[in-house]
């Protein structure tokens, strides 16, 4: 059984055990988080929308690897670096539940 979950203004395919990294949310180390699936697929191919719950598990926070931004203009003697590193929650899949 699989789900596809909304979080961040992404969606991500998610099935039981699965670890997953999203952006960062507001829950503490080892606390479980119930996340509203858009779709529910079977084995069977049976396909279900808007039902159910996922109930995840927050297994830690951190920032993600450092994306650098280089501007650079020919021949004006301008260069700008800029570093950026996203926040992240790792999620662990615990349970798919149907309604």
């Amino acid at each position: 059984m699989y789900a596809i979950i909304e979080s961040g203004g992404k969606q991500y395919m998610v099935s039981q055990g699965m670890r997953l990294r999203v952006e960062k949310l507001p829950v503490q180390e080892g606390q479980t988080v119930e996340l509203k699936p858009i779709l529910i697929g079977k084995e069977g191919g049976e396909i279900r929308f808007n039902t159910g719950k996922v109930i995840a598990e927050v297994v830690k926070h951190g920032k993600g690897k450092k994306v650098i931004v280089f501007k650079f203009r020919a021949k004006k003697n301008y260069k700008r670096w800029r570093g950026h590193r996203q926040l992240f929650t790792e999620l662990l899949i615990k349970e798919i539940k149907e309604e």
